[in-house]
């Protein structure tokens, strides 16, 4: 069993990207939804579909890659993890690579990237660095 779902799905993106894979599927929760979508909105992946199964939720991620099969997504990284939290105020949200990246952030409005929460002027934890 999965004890950290964000964890798993960052880890079987990067796997998945690196090995050049057209998708990738992911256990399906409130939370790994919203990612896939802020990704999608963001043009990292291709696309993603929900699943409902008896056994368990499914995410399907289409990876998106550039024209020579570049990849899109260059890294990923956890930020706040089970065992140390990394909480930020709207006007200390990190910018990554000097804005070439997005940081994702769970605020009480649901998540973001690190733009969107400056702009909304909302803090909360910071869960992930893509770029």
């Amino acid at each position: 069993m999965v004890q950290d779902k964000i964890a798993d799905m960052l880890t079987r993106i990067r796997n998945a990207n690196q090995l050049k894979y057209d998708t990738v599927e992911v256990i399906g929760t409130k939370m790994t939804l919203g990612i896939a979508q802020i990704l999608e909105r963001e043009g990292y992946i291709a696309s993603y579909q929900y699943e409902n199964q008896p056994n368990g939720d499914k995410l399907t991620i289409t990876l998106k890659y550039g024209d020579r099969k570049e990849r899109v997504i260059t890294g990923l990284k956890r930020i706040s993890k089970s065992g140390l939290r990394v909480y930020a105020k709207a006007s200390e949200i990190p910018h990554v690579l000097n804005g070439l990246g997005i940081a994702i952030i769970s605020t009480s409005k649901g998540l973001m990237t690190d733009k969107e929460a400056r702009e909304a002027k909302l803090g909360g934890e910071v869960l992930a660095y893509i770029w």
